[in-house]
């Protein structure tokens, strides 16, 4: 195969002289052979005379009318002479043989210009095809033509054809072939790995394949990239399979955002970029929606821009009263600004309808800053409920809780409020927590006060047993300091009747040491009962045969 040599022309020139002369005494040899005919028609192309080479191939053609490797070389030089429509129908010829296992060595034989010539005609052949396509099984069979036209652009182009790349891996993709519209579009992320029309085609792609987070993956470079080019691809698609992506991508945006400032480096500069142009592309996607606002600011706010998040919340689409979400971002920017008290007012709308959401807005924030958050909701919550407000005041001590870290003084500051709003089993469980967590802490007087307020909840649920026992805890643990909170609160007459009635129930059941413990807690908070002072002498009877008491 003669190759041109652009630094030794002459040298090229008198390789193909030789070929041609080769080709010639084989063909005197064998004139039917086809293969010699054809080396002589390339030899006449290398050596210009056009002319010749194209009457050689006519009588190749003429014996075997359906050849391909006739076909495209007739093809290439119709072109080179202009003669489009000739070449034309040359090129549907080879389109329906449906042969291009010859192309690459036929092709290689010619000068560039003239495979671009061939590139060129095949690619403008194929948009025309898909311009007219009808739908339908008709539409299909067009697509596949289409398809064929592209092949042999690609081929003719030697170096990846790009755009010819695109538009068949799109065609592969309509007549279902994944698969193969994939390899194609990877073929171009591997000539062009910033090709965002490649990124969103292979996006695409891998969504109707399921695999959700390599499709998130590519439309985030490519929106990073291009964002123009990106949005249009992505609102092409079904309305199901758009809310998938965008759901994907606003997920992707949330997770990187939620890497809180103790666990990470602060954004850079490129991720940043990243985030804020996929927050605008969904915001051009579906500008009726808040969510996306609602994430652009908190982009925006991550990035250290706060008068650009404070702008986007302006232009979200407003509702009445206003979405606790929404409010929640004022609070956040109102804090970057130093506003600690009209923050925790703003942020205390999410502590009891959506912590999970406040959780991920504290992602944002330095760890001083929730620090100084936390001071400021407890300072509002003690306020309000030294007002006789638990109920504006319960926002307040969740918020202290949520941002504090679960820190012992913040549960036990809402069990207060919960308490007096009579909402006792969601107080118990903040009380638990305290014991719990606080008794390596051996604060003996905060632990003594917190079971006796544990027994209070508990009567106020109707459970007078275990009350009993939260009571008889704190009076081991220090019956002065118990004492005095029991005669407080309930006072010293109705905690005595609990232990009463404890120990009347364990001495019904003959369980007669439990009985007799019940009785002597119960005298020390009331050494004078007369009801107990009988239960015990009862209790000393019943078990005189042999019952050991203590």
């Amino acid at each position: 195969r003669v190759k041109t040599s652009p630094a030794h022309p002459g040298a090229a020139a008198s390789d193909a002289h030789g070929v041609y002369q080769l080709a010639v005494l084989l063909t005197e040899l064998d004139g039917e052979d086809e293969a010699s005919g054809l080396l002589g028609a390339d030899a006449l192309y290398r050596l210009g005379r056009l002319d010749d080479a194209r009457a050689a191939l006519l009588v190749a053609l003429s014996r075997r009318p359906l050849a391909a490797p006739v076909l495209a070389r007739l093809a290439l030089l119709q072109l080179r002479r202009g003669l489009f429509h000739d070449a034309q129908q040359l090129v549907k010829k080879l389109v329906q043989s449906g042969d291009t296992a010859c192309l690459q060595p036929t092709l290689d034989v010619f000068s560039h210009e003239d495979r671009q010539l061939l590139r060129d005609h095949c690619h403008a052949q194929a948009l025309a095809i898909l311009r007219a396509r009808p739908t339908g099984a008709e539409g299909a069979a067009h697509t596949r033509e289409a398809i064929a036209y592209l092949s042999l652009a690609i081929f003719a182009a030697g170096s990846p054809a790009v755009e010819s790349l695109l538009i068949r891996a799109r065609c592969y993709g309509l007549l279902g072939q994944k698969k193969t519209a994939m390899f194609d579009f990877n073929s171009v992320l591997r000539a062009e790995p910033e090709n965002v029309q490649a990124l969103c085609g292979r996006a695409l792609l891998l969504l109707a394949l399921d695999r959700q987070k390599e499709a998130v993956d590519d439309i985030l470079s490519a929106l990073k990239l291009d964002r123009r080019t990106a949005v249009p691809e992505i609102r092409s698609l079904k309305p199901e399979a758009q809310a998938l992506l965008t759901r994907g991508l606003s997920s992707r945006c949330r997770a990187l955002l939620s890497q809180g400032p103790d666990t990470r480096a602060p954004l850079s500069d490129k991720d940043a970029q990243g985030l804020i142009a996929a927050g605008e592309a969904l915001i051009e996607i579906d500008g009726g929606q808040l969510s996306w606002y609602i994430l652009l600011a908190d982009v925006l706010t991550a990035a250290g821009s706060y008068e650009e998040a404070g702008a986007c919340l302006q232009r979200a689409p407003h509702a009445s009263p206003p979405a606790a979400a929404e409010t929640a971002r004022w609070g956040v920017l109102r804090l970057k600004q130093g506003h600690m008290a009209a923050a925790a007012r703003d942020l205390r709308c999410l502590a009891e309808t959506d912590a999970q959401e406040l959780g991920f807005l504290l992602q944002l924030l330095e760890a001083p800053e929730r620090q100084s958050l936390t001071q400021a909701a407890a300072r509002e919550a003690h306020a309000l409920l030294n007002a006789g407000q638990p109920g504006q005041a319960l926002g307040y001590c969740s918020l202290a809780v949520l941002t504090g870290g679960s820190d012992a003084r913040h549960l036990r500051l809402r069990a207060t409020c919960l308490a007096e709003l009579q909402e006792f089993e969601r107080a118990l469980e903040d009380l638990d927590r305290v014991l719990r967590e606080d008794v390596r802490d051996r604060d003996v007087p905060m632990q003594v006060e917190d079971l006796c307020s544990r027994g209070r909840l508990l009567l106020s649920l109707g459970d007078e047993a275990r009350a009993a026992g939260a009571f008889a805890q704190a009076l081991k643990l220090a019956p002065s300091l118990a004492q005095s909170s029991l005669w407080e609160r309930p006072g010293r007459d109705p905690a005595a009747h609990v232990f009463l009635h404890l120990g009347q129930a364990c001495l019904g059941e003959q369980r007669y040491p439990e009985a007799w413990t019940a009785a002597e807690n119960g005298l020390l908070v009331d050494p004078a009962h007369s009801g107990l002072k009988r239960l015990k002498a009862r209790v000393r009877r019943e078990a005189a045969l042999g019952c050991r008491l203590h």
